[in-house]
């Protein structure tokens, strides 16, 4: 378990992966509903001055669409399709000595910049995973584990997903 400034935890279930704690799913018909729910999620983002931004993002967001098609197949048998996509506006990568951060806004830049470094980390990992296709089993290791950002995004960022 991995706590998260703001009270937020990341846990992991077995079948389904890592997810955040007490975090709402909330069903929506239109655009509009989509609209208004993501401008909920802004005003509750946490946000700070720094010396070179005024509103500075201090955390990153992650907004999870899941899409369900139900029907029937050409025999009759009710089928299920799900897809899921991962919205992500990542905070920016700060240079301490440029922000003149101090304190809270310190551990904070590290953090995102930790997180951020991970990313890359985890991704250039993915990328030598996939260059070893076809060569047998890949003995890269991918770091997904190490970031609370990474975690979240395991099954977006993971073997069967499709990045753009």
């Amino acid at each position: 378990t991995m706590k998260i400034k703001g009270g937020l935890k990341i846990r992991e279930h077995p079948k389904k992966g890592f997810y955040v704690e007490k975090l709402s799913s909330v069903r929506v018909s239109s655009y509009e509903n989509i609209e208004l729910k993501m401008e909920h999620g802004v005003k509750n983002r946490t946000v700070a001055s720094t010396a070179m931004n005024a509103t500075s993002s201090r955390a990153h967001t992650i907004v999870a669409m899941s899409f369900v098609q139900k029907g029937k197949n050409d025999q009759g048998q009710e089928m299920t399709k799900t897809s899921v996509i991962n919205l992500v506006d990542l905070a920016g990568s700060e240079r301490a000595a440029s922000t003149a951060a101090t304190g809270d806004r310190l551990k904070e830049g590290a953090a995102i910049n930790q997180s951020l470094a991970t990313l890359g980390n985890v991704i250039s990992a993915l990328a030598d995973q996939a260059a070893e296709t076809g060569k047998g089993k890949s003995k890269v290791v991918v770091p997904f584990r190490d970031s609370s950002l990474t975690r979240l995004l395991k099954t977006a960022l993971g073997v069967t997903a499709r990045l753009s």
